[in-house]
């Protein structure tokens, strides 16, 4: 009987114990952001062209370093060429957009296209000049920096 205790005490341990490290685990509580409870923020004019508004920015806490937001780009409006020091993920939602990388052709992108552009990568990224598009975007920080931007694309390059 001794031994039928003694081994039923060590698996109630082991399951308290358990149970312990699963509540640590969960001392930081889920998160949920409800659309519309952050206001939208327009996209500023030194690192795009036309109207942009981002919407549900977001920064993760440490030690994760992922930082991203929803942006909406008008017909015609772009971002500055620009490069991720970790690179960008771009998830499109809606409307009908362009990607390029610098000296690459311009690719058109629709909802569902998920883009990878590695990092150091000098691009841009926007609406066509007919269409909107919306997309979700995605960056790492390294040394607390997710973006470098550069010169606005011009209207000769967004041309072509």
């Amino acid at each position: 009987m001794r031994d039928r205790t003694t081994r039923v005490v060590a698996i109630s341990a082991a399951v308290l114990l358990s149970a312990s490290a699963a509540a640590a685990q969960t001392d930081q509580a889920i998160t949920v952001t409800r659309p519309g409870s952050q206001p939208s923020s327009v996209g500023p004019a030194n690192n795009f062209t036309g109207s942009v508004r981002v919407d549900a920015r977001f920064q993760a806490s440490a030690p994760a370093r992922v930082s991203g937001g929803i942006v909406t780009f008008e017909p015609g409006a772009r971002t500055a060429w620009h490069t991720h020091p970790l690179g960008q993920t771009l998830i499109v939602t809606a409307g009908v957009g362009l990607v390029q990388a610098w000296g690459g052709p311009m690719q058109e992108i629709r909802p569902g296209d998920v883009v990878w552009i590695p990092p150091g990568i000098k691009h841009w990224h926007g609406a066509t000049r007919g269409n909107g598009m919306t997309h979700v975007a995605l960056a790492e920080s390294l040394d607390g920096r997710t973006v470098e931007w550069m010169e606005h694309v011009s209207d000769e390059q967004y041309r072509h």
